[in-house]
């Protein structure tokens, strides 16, 4: 059995444990390299803005190279199959397919009983954007574009990871995209500190991001998500960001951007996609397209991995 089918099957089991089992409730490891990360912060960037741009690289090579270095010399020494089981739970511990859908219907069940106090809290757990004051719209839209960006962000890009680069590509990214999530913040304490993990991520992300946006057009509205994509993604401040949710908003008919309101203000952002507000059945909407852009790729995955293994047959 070729490696490429090898890793599509462990992708495929990961992907299943995922639906079976969920993220781990206690001791979930990227919740405690976010502890180790936020100690380090707080001592090379005690003062805020102190740390500078040269400690936040220093505090993302200590904490994501040794993390590497491991998870490839435990790769290098574990024979197959036991690495392939390795693979395959440490590719399960940073997807969050199901738990993404699962937050996403909390807000989306919440707007559907009216319960907008609820709805506002349900999002507050998964956006950086201030939600006491959203209306029903602001709370759709705020948990669609969550929906969205995290498909590209917390699914596809761990999956494609895995693919470029096993345990050790998937530990990189996560570890990244768990520190951009954590000082890529435009203020006063992270614009310097967190700008080397954003931009890393940002270099990690480039290419899944715009496949993931690619996806959600195949198996959305195409056209409009192609045009949506290609004129307004550049608008976004996010060079990851725009593609996924441009495309995003195209392939469900529905506007999403607009004005927002951070911890640090009010931030005008521009209207991404063509249609009516976002409701909660938009909410709903994002969770199948996740879903099926997944399941594309993986059928992708499988049907490339059988043809190669064909080739060399």
């Amino acid at each position: 059995m070729g490696a490429l089918l090898v890793a599509v099957l462990v992708c495929m089991a990961a992907l299943l444990l995922d639906h079976l089992v969920g993220e781990p409730r206690r001791g979930h490891p990227v919740v405690i390299f976010g502890h180790c990360a936020t100690w380090l912060e707080r001592r090379l960037n005690s003062t805020p803005g102190s740390g500078g741009f040269p400690k936040g690289c220093l505090a993302t090579l200590i904490l994501v190279l040794p993390l590497v270095s491991l998870a490839a010399l435990i790769v290098w020494l574990l024979p197959a199959p036991w690495s392939w089981l390795l693979e395959a739970v440490g590719l399960w511990l940073v997807l969050s397919l199901r738990g993404l859908a699962e937050h996403g219907l909390t807000v989306a069940e919440a707007l559907e009983q009216q319960d907008l106090a609820t709805a506002r809290e349900q999002v507050g757990r998964i956006v950086s954007r201030q939600t006491d004051q959203l209306d029903e719209t602001g709370v759709a839209t705020a948990a669609t574009e969550s929906m969205l960006e995290n498909g590209a962000d917390a699914v596809f890009a761990s999956l494609f990871w895995y693919l470029v680069a096993g345990l050790p590509g998937i530990v990189l990214h996560r570890a990244v995209n768990t520190l951009d999530a954590m000082w890529g913040y435009r203020n006063g304490r992270f614009l310097y500190f967190g700008r080397c993990a954003a931009r890393l991520d940002d270099v990690l992300n480039w290419l899944p991001a715009r496949l993931t946006a690619l996806g959600y057009a195949i198996v959305g509205h195409f056209r409009p998500a192609i045009e949506c994509w290609r004129r307004q993604a550049p608008d976004w401040d996010s060079p990851n960001g725009g593609p996924v949710m441009a495309a995003g908003a195209g392939a469900l008919g529905v506007s999403l951007g607009g004005a927002t309101r951070y911890d640090t203000g009010l931030k005008q952002r521009p209207v991404l996609g063509a249609g009516p507000a976002a409701s909660a059945a938009t909410v709903h909407g994002s969770i199948r397209l996740v879903r099926r852009s997944v399941a594309l790729w993986l059928l992708v995955m499988v049907l490339g991995a059988l043809a190669w293994e064909l080739v060399l047959w």
